[in-house]
């Protein structure tokens, strides 16, 4: 998104590093992400909206052969580059991919590890460093393709899925259950606009055994009474204590714990499906750290 943009490469580099370094990457089955069909982000994106995205990748590839700029704003946060288009394709190819093999039963369940994030692209708007809500697009082709009647959506990022809210408020056939920290961007989720939505807005400096009162509490009665076929992760992992874009106060151990909560409702609901997809997480070491934390949860590490 240009030089020094929160929203890096570096932040994948930082992941495969830890996982080369700690050996995760010789256990663990690892998948290059194909690209998405757009009939299939149209479940989740107004077409109008996809296509214009696509024009504007192209008309920034001809201004950049012509000598112009690399790079086009798309709101004050989020900037398109000639690859942007296709890196999104493959991010929510990633998420559809994993919830192939995750219900076709090759895996138990995955983690995507993709840019751009997702959780603030609504139906028809790119926003917050997203262009594609690859967890909402994943979660309606479950619905869709695969014909599962129940899925449930956590967020566990600092800031608000908003896009995701968006997509699935009112869609009885999906949960969408998450934290954030409040007031702050979006400026969101005070409210749950639909009865599916189960928002827990917290305030800044929150430390981890009140997230932990609040998954407990609040989130698992939900998710037990709602019984999901298959559950997606917006992993956020800019809640981490040590990461500037936000003032909550989680560290690894707490990743580790609501993932394996996580994993028990999936044990006893779902056949153990989970697809987790990257969101926030732009101090590298915390990062790196919190996603092995997480790994190593969903693969009973």
């Amino acid at each position: 998104m240009g030089a020094g943009h929160p929203e890096c490469p570096e932040r994948l580099d930082a992941i495969h590093n830890r996982m080369l370094i700690t050996g995760l990457a010789d256990v663990l089955d690892q998948r290059e992400a194909p690209a998405a069909a757009l009939a299939d982000i149209e479940l989740a994106h107004d077409r109008w909206y996809v296509a214009s995205l696509r024009g504007m990748s192209e008309r920034i590839a001809e201004e950049k052969a012509a000598g112009g700029p690399a790079h086009a704003q798309v709101d004050p946060d989020t900037a398109m580059n000639v690859w942007t288009w296709t890196a999104a394709l493959h991010a929510a190819g990633a998420a559809l991919s994993a919830t192939d093999a995750v219900i076709a039963g090759e895996l138990e369940n995955a983690f995507c590890a993709v840019r751009p994030p997702g959780h603030h692209a609504t139906h028809a708007k790119s926003m917050g460093f997203c262009f594609f809500n690859n967890v909402a697009v994943a979660a309606k082709y479950a619905l869709k393709r695969h014909n599962l009647k129940r899925v449930a959506v956590i967020d566990f990022d600092v800031h608000h899925g908003n896009g995701t809210e968006d997509i699935l408020a009112g869609d009885e056939r999906a949960l969408m259950c998450s934290f954030f920290q409040s007031p702050f961007y979006p400026y969101s989720g005070e409210r749950d606009p639909a009865a599916n939505m189960c928002n827990v807005p917290v305030a800044a400096y929150t430390r981890g055994m009140d997230i932990r009162e609040i998954v407990d509490l609040v989130w698992m009665p939900r998710l037990e009474a709602f019984k999901p076929e298959m559950i997606f992760i917006s992993a956020g992992f800019d809640s981490h204590r040590d990461d500037e874009m936000g003032q909550l106060g989680l560290v690894e151990a707490d990743f580790a714990w609501i993932t394996a909560r996580i994993k028990d409702v999936a044990r006893r609901f779902s056949k153990g499906r989970i697809v987790s997809c990257l969101e926030g997480g732009y101090a590298m070491t915390p990062l790196a750290l919190s996603v092995e934390a997480h790994l190593r949860a969903l693969a009973d590490l």
